[in-house]
């Protein structure tokens, strides 16, 4: 007797979509193609380095940066925090692939929350196996304040409050990942 060990279940909504409409503006990597799949560097088993990122167009009044991704489709009733770069410099645009890697360089000032996984870090794709394939929403927040107001201890579900009330405009750009 065989064993089905697929995971079956809904395809979670967009989480960008049950938040308060913000407007948009340009985010684009040299490393993530919008609904493809990720790399093999950004996957967890083979690499753990986070993407390449550019972003333009952000409102005039944009005091600072959050950059996160998040996966919506993990099997937890939350998804699952990848990685949250907090407090980036408004004058700052883009993040070089690996910035968020261990041994990897932010803009001064710019710090990281601890990762879903326990880490301040980028955590690369790492669903499980049998499942159905994953999304990585990478998204730039232009901020209205020059800082979020956290410490590097602050928990995602913290930083994503704060980023209700202080978010002026997203970029948002994604990969997929399945086992």
């Amino acid at each position: 007797m065989s064993v089905d060990t697929t995971i079956e279940r809904p395809v979670s909504p967009n989480p960008y979509d049950l938040l308060p409409s913000r407007p948009s503006f340009t985010v684009t990597s040299d490393d993530v193609i919008d609904g493809r799949p990720l790399k093999s560097d950004q996957v967890a088993s083979a690499g753990n380095r986070s993407p390449q990122l550019s972003w333009s167009g952000a409102p005039e009044d944009t005091k600072s940066y959050v950059v996160t991704c998040f996966d919506p489709d993990a099997p937890t009733p939350c998804g699952f925090w990848h990685w949250s770069v907090v407090d980036i410099p408004a004058s700052t645009t883009s993040l070089d692939v690996g910035a968020g890697s261990a041994g990897g360089t932010l803009p001064k000032g710019a710090f990281m929350l601890r990762n879903d996984g326990g880490g301040a870090e980028f955590l690369g794709a790492a669903p499980p196996p049998n499942d159905q394939p994953h999304r990585y929403y990478f998204v730039v927040h232009a901020v209205s304040e020059k800082t979020l107001g956290i410490d590097p201890e602050a928990s995602n579900a913290l930083m994503s409050f704060n980023l209700a009330f202080k978010t002026l405009a997203r970029a948002i750009v994604h990969g997929t990942y399945q086992h």
